[in-house]
C-alpha cells in the first residue's frame, strides 16, 4: 500500500470522527526492512520513522541520516535499560517507557549528554500478559515526582498503548477508547493527579492492523510498518 493511500485512509478516519485533518502523524516503522525500502519511503518525502530494536536502529540510521538530516527517529519497541545509552542520543521520541527504572535511566543518559529526551509513558490496556505498561498507581507516582522536579532532563509528552492482538474490533475500540479518555482526563487535569509540567501533546496507539481505529479515537501518532513496506524480508 502506498504512503498516499495510507494517509488518505487516515484522513478519512479523522473526518469520520470530526477530528481536524492532519491530527494524526504516521510513523513508518522500518523494523527488519532493508535500507532500499526505507530509502524509497524517504524519497516520497516521509521523514518520520520508527524502530523496535536498538542495534538495528544504530546500524541502519547512522548511514541513512547522512542522506537526509530532517529524519525524525522514534523508538517504539520494548527498551532495556542497558540499551538506553545507545538509543537516547539519536531519537526524537521514546514511546514505550513502561517503568520508573527505565525513566530514571533515560534521564541519567540525557543528563550525561547534556540533552533532553522526549518520552511517552506506556499504559497497560491490553488483555494480554505479553503486553507491557504502567498501571494507574505507577503512573501517578511518576507524575507526582515529575511535577516535583524529578527527571529534569526528560520531557513527558503523553501516553502510549498497545491493544490486544485480536480480530475483535470491538475489543480494540474499547481498549483504545479507554486510553484516549484517560489521556483527555490527564490533559484537562481531571484526575486529581498533579500533571502541570506535562504538555500532553501526544497519544501513540495503533499499528498496521488497527491504525484506522486509533486515528478515529484520537491517536496523534500511529505506528505502521507492514502496511507501508509489505511483508518483511
Amino acid at each position: 500500500m502506498t504512503l498516499s493511500v495510507i494517509n488518505s485512509k487516515i484522513e478519512h478516519a479523522e473526518k469520520s470522527s470530526s477530528r481536524a485533518i492532519g491530527s494524526t502523524q504516521l510513523i513508518a516503522v522500518s523494523k527488519v526492512q532493508p535500507n532500499e525500502r526505507v530509502l524509497n519511503v524517504l524519497k516520497q518525502g516521509h521523514t518520520v520513522f520508527g524502530e523496535n530494536k536498538v542495534q538495528e536502529a544504530i546500524e541502519k540510521w547512522e548511514e541513512i541520516k547522512k542522506k537526509n538530516s530532517e529524519i525524525k527517529l522514534h523508538m517504539i519497541g520494548k527498551l532495556q535499560t542497558n540499551k538506553v545509552k545507545f538509543i537516547q542520543p539519536i531519537t526524537k521520541l521514546i514511546h514505550g517507557v513502561d517503568s520508573e527504572k527505565l525513566l530514571m535511566e533515560i534521564n541519567k543518559q540525557a543528563t550525561k549528554n547534556n540533552s533532553i529526551s522526549n518520552i511517552l509513558l506506556q499504559i497497560y490496556i491490553a488483555q494480554e500478559e505479553s503486553k507491557f505498561g504502567l498501571d494507574e498507581n505507577e503512573l501517578t507516582g511518576i507524575l507526582e515526582k515529575y511535577s516535583n522536579g524529578n527527571y529534569s532532563n526528560v520531557r513527558i509528552k503523553g501516553l502510549m498503548g498497545m491493544a490486544s492482538f485480536t480480530a475483535d474490533e470491538t475489543q480494540i475500540q474499547k481498549e483504545f477508547k479507554s486510553l484516549a479518555d484517560f489521556f483527555q482526563k490527564l490533559k484537562n487535569n481531571k484526575t486529581g493527579v498533579s500533571t502541570g509540567l506535562v504538555e500532553w501533546t501526544e497519544l501513540s496507539m495503533g499499528m498496521s492492523g488497527d491504525y484506522l481505529i486509533a486515528a478515529e479515537l484520537g491517536a496523534t501518532l500511529v505506528r505502521v510498518g507492514s502496511a507501508i513496506y509489505g511483508p518483511r524480508h
